[in-house]
């Protein structure tokens, strides 16, 4: 693995993991190694659970071998985590049922975001974002 600084722009992090469900725990490694280096240590629990949700979905519905995971500083408290894929087909927020084993994770990450996210559609593809506030007091 190895995770590249942004060259340009907002501070950035990213990487490349396959395109496996596990890849998650590799992709929240990447998450909190930057919140660290960026002071946020606060909010690395709620990114690492956004990044999960998002990393599951691309397993799931993507296509192609790998997904790229990158974190960004967007301004001192405020972190945007993005998954790019390669499928055109966009995720859809629905309630799941209390039944259902599926279904729930862009509610999860609608709710830990408020209702920050969005998808960007690529020539390859999409990428699927969402945006954490740090609370008042946590950026450096």
């Amino acid at each position: 693995m190895a995770i590249q600084p942004s060259p340009i722009g907002d501070p950035a992090y990213s990487d490349n993991f396959p395109r496996i469900p596990e890849s998650a725990h590799a992709a929240r490694h990447l998450v909190a190694s930057a919140l660290h280096v960026w002071g946020l240590d606060r909010l690395v629990d709620s990114a690492g659970l956004v990044v999960t949700e998002l990393v599951a979905n691309a397993a799931l519905h993507a296509r192609q071998d790998t997904v790229e995971v990158t974190v960004t500083l967007r301004a001192p408290d405020l972190v945007r985590v993005a998954v790019a894929d390669r499928s055109r087909k966009m995720p859809e927020l629905h309630k799941a049922a209390d039944g259902d084993e599926h279904g729930r994770g862009l509610t999860i990450v609608d709710a830990l975001c408020d209702g920050r996210w969005d998808v960007d559609r690529l020539r390859s593809g999409k990428r699927v974002w969402a945006e954490l506030l740090a609370p008042e007091g946590d950026a450096r």
